[in-house]
């Protein structure tokens, strides 16, 4: 069943459950230890100004979403408002963001699982959600619901376990600011996904006014459950001991419930990669039919109707990731792609006219620069990363338009 078809059906009750089915992932079970390791006891901080900048991007987003009701995401919204070319940047940034989601996601489950064979087992896991989705086999909406009704249980469970647990007789001092930014930009990593909830406004009643409030009040949701995780983990595990660790929230429970958090983080990590893989492999499948990727990334497997090559591709570029590029990298290079990836959609907002406009300019400003500045807080080696991909998917496209296009 299409993702729209259910929100239609469920109205704005059913795109607030797919939000948070979209946001409420492995990044939560993971992010927890590199961002405490920049920000000390201040990673609440972090976690708020991460927050804050996910929503402004989803109101962008939002805004955009509800005058072009298009697939492609600021892809197309750059194409549209700014120039083909800052398009093209925007899709390639997408592409290269999820790609190393992927990558973290599956590494993040497989340290849950076994944290001696993580990259091994994480490779083995992307080859074989990929195979799935090239087989035609699919994740519903549906599935995505009751898969986050699992996950909040089990992240209830670590809540209620983390209150019984006795505080620690010290925490960590404070990071300095710049140390808060760069963990926000990692934090932002736990937010991803959120943007799906911007895009069901031609699929409710009312969207001008039931779009923005899904939004707000999903992601702000899901800024309390992450607050008060966060809480317990300064708290009752302390940020030193929180900053060396691969599994966070298994350090808030004892016994048998570890195997509740491990079974709860590798659903959460492998509910999403299926979803993420075939998001992908059709972005770069509608990049290539348009003509800005290589034509043979656009193939579709007459058997099965997936687009073959793309799905094969991306999962070679997620297993080539997973085995060469540590886990916090990898999650700064995704974190640094996709707020680049926002930005360009603030942009696109400021452009459009003011007929469409269902806030104020002031709202996509602060967006803008927010993003900037996380992207510029991230660690030098996802910079470095980031600025590359970049760099690449700039030579691609013009080798792929033959020079001809201008920078609008």
């Amino acid at each position: 069943m299409r993702v729209s078809a259910i929100a239609r059906q469920l109205g704005p009750l059913g795109a607030s459950a797919l939000g948070l089915s979209s946001m409420v992932g492995a990044g939560v079970f993971y992010v927890w230890g590199p961002a405490s390791a920049l920000a000390g006891s201040l990673v609440l901080v972090s976690l708020v100004i991460a927050g804050v900048i996910a929503l402004l991007n989803a109101l962008s987003m939002a805004q955009l979403a509800l005058h072009n009701p298009v697939s492609g995401g600021a892809y197309r919204f750059g194409q549209t408002y700014v120039s083909p070319r800052v398009g093209f940047l925007a899709g390639s940034l997408f592409l290269a963001g999820k790609t190393s989601s992927v990558a973290a996601i599956a590494l993040i489950a497989a340290s849950y699982l076994a944290p001696n064979f993580a990259p091994l087992l994480a490779a083995g896991l992307v080859a074989l959600f990929a195979t799935l989705n090239i087989t035609g086999i699919r994740t519903t909406a549906g599935v995505s619901i009751i898969s986050v009704l699992v996950v909040l249980s089990v992240l209830a469970v670590v809540v209620v376990q983390g209150f019984t647990t006795e505080p620690v007789s010290r925490i960590a001092a404070a990071g300095d600011g710049w140390g808060v930014l760069s963990a926000a930009g990692l934090m932002f990593f736990a937010f991803a996904g959120y943007a799906r909830m911007a895009t069901l406004g031609g699929e409710v009643r009312n969207p001008r006014v039931v779009v923005p409030r899904v939004i707000i009040w999903t992601l702000l949701g899901v800024l309390g459950l992450y607050f008060l995780l966060g809480y317990l983990l300064v708290t009752r595990v302390g940020t030193s001991a929180l900053a060396q660790s691969l599994t966070p929230l298994a350090e808030l429970v004892s016994g048998q419930w570890q195997i509740v958090v491990i079974a709860g983080a590798a659903l959460a990590g492998l509910g999403s990669l299926a979803a993420i893989l075939a998001g992908l492999s059709r972005t770069s499948m509608a990049m290539a039919q348009s003509g800005d990727l290589p034509r043979v990334l656009g193939y579709i497997s007459p058997r099965t109707s997936s687009p073959v090559v793309a799905e094969a591709t991306m999962a070679v570029a997620a297993m080539a990731l997973v085995i060469s590029v540590d886990p916090v990298w990898l999650v700064g290079a995704s974190s640094g792609c996709v707020l680049g990836y926002y930005a360009i959609a603030h942009l696109s907002a400021l452009r459009q006219p003011v007929s469409e406009r269902i806030m104020t300019p002031v709202l996509p400003w602060a967006g803008l620069v927010g993003c900037v500045v996380l992207v510029a807080s991230l660690p030098w080696q996802s910079l470095v990363i980031t600025a590359a991909i970049a760099a690449v998917m700039m030579v691609v496209w013009q080798v792929t338009r033959g020079g001809v296009a201008k920078l609008g």
